[in-house]
């Protein structure tokens, strides 16, 4: 999840912009999303990524990214959706953590919305971060309020636009 360094995933007009990653950022990305088994993911994030599953870029690093995203199971929970038009996708009316803990494999859920029923189930092992070096003031924060989390810094990692990783565990 990309976020600005005040902490939102967009700003006050819905626009994220801001965290277009860079070549370097985004070769970072592709190598750690290549150990994803699965994507959860809300509606609004459905609509957001489902450009990857018919995206034909000249750069090598974004079709790298999309040959990638369709190698990968999907499910997207959304009680709005009628039905999900992405290959390997299967829509869910309801978030239910047993279901995502029977899965098995490297699961990762992506959105503030479901983050929520995530953190409240103990449905994770770490949370990764893409802060971006801007403050926005307002927007959709990265996390839910009135959740606490005790976590350990994990790994981090600095890239030369200024966008730093972090990776912490539970």
């Amino acid at each position: 999840m990309s976020c600005s360094l005040d902490g939102y995933i967009e700003d006050a007009e819905g626009k994220f912009d801001f965290a277009h990653p860079s070549e370097e950022v985004h070769e970072f990305v592709n190598e750690r999303q290549r150990a994803v088994d699965t994507y959860v993911f809300g509606r609004r994030m459905y609509e957001t990524m489902r450009v990857w599953d018919t995206l034909d870029e000249p750069e090598q690093v974004m079709r790298d990214y999309a040959e990638i995203w369709r190698g990968i199971d999907k499910i997207v929970v959304s009680r709005s959706l009628d039905q999900v038009e992405m290959a390997r996708t299967t829509l869910e009316r309801e978030f239910d953590p047993d279901r995502i803990r029977a899965l098995g494999g490297n699961v990762e859920i992506s959105g503030p919305t479901l983050a929520a029923p995530a953190f409240e189930s103990g449905l994770f092992d770490r949370i990764e971060l893409y802060v971006c070096p801007v403050v926005v003031g307002a927007g959709k924060p990265v996390f839910p309020p009135g959740v606490r989390m005790d976590l350990r810094l994990a790994a981090s990692h600095k890239f030369a636009n200024g966008t730093v990783h972090l990776e912490y565990a539970r």
